[in-house]
């Protein structure tokens, strides 16, 4: 439905900003046939994400790997040039000739959502107060550092061109930002609308980018923003869904959609595209997790096929890979209490069964990846210049 432009413009001859009207659209959305249809496909295949964690074999080691194959991708959508490889490396503080800038940046992304969602855990109530503090955590170090992290902006921001003036969208006024936000906070918690959550969800999304709150960091807080919403209302009790595959991969479809709803309030056609996406992310989720469950256990299989203690020190050292997909032999001894010795002669065997290799072609301070895993968790987040 075509409702005409969903705000109003302020400013003076030189640009104009667009002050979005407060949520849930007026008039109400039409859950036509084909919308409600993908409304319940979306829901379904959530269900089944949620479902999916509890079958795995250590639940937290999918959430550790799929939450920084995230941090890379919704990075990756603002110009970062770091793989998740960088970061793994990053976070061993072994991370020779990696881009620092933008490993920094990603990893400070997985540390803004832990941290949103420990807040959630403590029943902290999902607030602008919240934000803010994600926020702070996403810019605390690197680029953005200097973008008054946890701050709503006070100064006018723009998107696309080199000033207001030439800009694809001028959001709305500084002085306008606290009651633009104070009403999307309602919208968090309203009742009476009625809206299902992932509805509610995704005009979330939309309002946080119009608004763009901050003076960086808009894009990575808002996509978080859906997982937070979901997690905050029970859909999902761990943070599974993450849609930053799907808006990269159709990129220019997002922003067109964001512009759209805009200019003609026609919140229905981003619903279609942002239902579709969850359907898909989720049910990829899906895949991946068992996915990895079978290669988890293939591997195992393999290594107690050497038998006696040789298998024992190699399941150990397998153990260690699947927490960490890249280990130094070091970390290796340290994560399974084997001696140097022992640790290397496994290491040695999850290589010769092609579940390890050697990533440094070095021979000291050598490192060692489960290639297999990594090869699944990189899939979608090949470099780019995405500026």
């Amino acid at each position: 439905m075509r409702r005409g432009e969903i705000g109003s413009y302020e400013g003076g001859e030189r640009f104009c900003a667009f002050v979005p009207a407060p949520l849930p659209p007026k008039p109400a959305l039409v859950l036509d046939g084909s919308l409600q249809q993908m409304l319940e496909s979306a829901v379904l295949a959530l269900g089944r994400l949620d479902g999916v964690a509890t079958l795995l074999p250590d639940e937290t080691l999918f959430l550790y790997t799929y939450v920084r194959k995230e941090a890379v991708l919704s990075s990756q959508i603002e110009g970062t040039q770091s793989s998740l490889s960088d970061l793994l490396l990053f976070e061993l503080d072994e991370a020779p000739g990696a881009p620092l800038d933008d490993v920094v940046e990603v990893s400070n992304y997985v540390a803004a959502l832990e941290h949103g969602l420990r807040r959630l855990r403590e029943d902290f109530p999902l607030s602008n107060r919240l934000i803010r503090e994600i926020h702070r955590v996403l810019l605390l170090r690197g680029r953005g550092s200097d973008k008054d992290p946890g701050e709503f902006r006070r100064s006018q921001n723009w998107i696309g061109g080199t000033r207001p003036g030439h800009a694809a969208f001028v959001p709305p006024p500084r002085t306008a930002v606290p009651d633009c936000m104070t009403a999307l906070e309602r919208f968090f918690h309203a009742k009476e609308d009625g809206l299902p959550v992932l509805l509610r969800a995704g005009l979330a999304h939309v309002q946080f980018e119009t608004i763009h709150p901050f003076l960086d960091g808009n894009g990575r807080v808002g996509r978080l923003l859906i997982t937070l919403l979901l997690c905050h209302a029970g859909v999902l009790r761990q943070p599974l869904l993450y849609l930053s595959l799907y808006f990269k991969q159709h990129r220019d479809t997002y922003y067109d959609l964001l512009n759209h709803v805009r200019r003609t309030g026609d919140w229905e056609a981003w619903l279609a595209f942002f239902l579709e996406g969850v359907k898909l992310t989720a049910e990829g989720a899906v895949s991946t997790a068992q996915r990895l469950s079978r290669m988890f256990q293939s591997d195992r299989s393999q290594i107690e096929k050497a038998g006696g203690r040789r298998a024992g020190s190699g399941l150990r050292v397998h153990d260690a890979l699947k927490s960490q997909p890249i280990l130094s032999l070091s970390a290796a001894r340290r994560n399974t209490n084997l001696s140097f010795q022992a640790a290397a002669a496994a290491m040695e065997l999850l290589i010769t069964h092609g579940i390890a290799r050697e990533i440094t072609g070095k021979r000291r301070g050598r490192l060692f990846g489960y290639e297999q895993y990594l090869s699944i968790l990189n899939e979608g987040t090949e470099a780019e210049a995405d500026r």
